[in-house]
């Protein structure tokens, strides 16, 4: 997938947070911290540093979500944060998201703390960031 494909895949799945532009993706594939996994319709970006991983987005078109790659692309994140020497991950998480929670909680990540208003919606509307952690291996 490019840059530009990335951009536009996650401006379908994202209004808040803000989509991210071509130029982002491609200063994070560039990034040698920063990795991507993705396939046709979905992509997640990890980064790795020293041995801890942060998941900075995962995203599933919409017309192709309920599919299991959200789940799929989750386990390959946390594989290669694993083979990068991560002991643990992170993400942040907006706190109304109720499915991206499920995934999250199904795959082992717990809330270990939260942001309070840490997104801001096109219509005004502020929301929590949840932050949620869980061992690599």
């Amino acid at each position: 997938m490019t840059d530009a494909e990335r951009a536009l895949l996650h401006a379908a799945c994202f209004v808040s947070p803000r989509p991210w532009s071509e130029a982002e993706f491609r200063d994070l594939s560039q990034d040698r911290f920063c990795f991507i996994e993705e396939t046709p319709d979905a992509l997640a970006v990890g980064r790795v540093i020293v041995d801890e991983a942060e998941l900075l987005t995962i995203a599933v078109h919409p017309a192709q979500r309920k599919q299991g790659q959200g789940r799929a692309l989750l386990a390959r994140f946390l594989a290669t944060a694993r083979a990068r020497g991560a002991q643990t991950a992170f993400l942040e998480v907006a706190a109304d998201n109720a499915a991206a929670i499920a995934l999250y909680q199904n795959a082992g990540f717990e809330q270990t703390g939260r942001r309070k208003g840490y997104y801001h919606h096109p219509d005004g509307k502020v929301v929590d960031a949840l932050i949620m952690a869980r061992p690599v291996s």
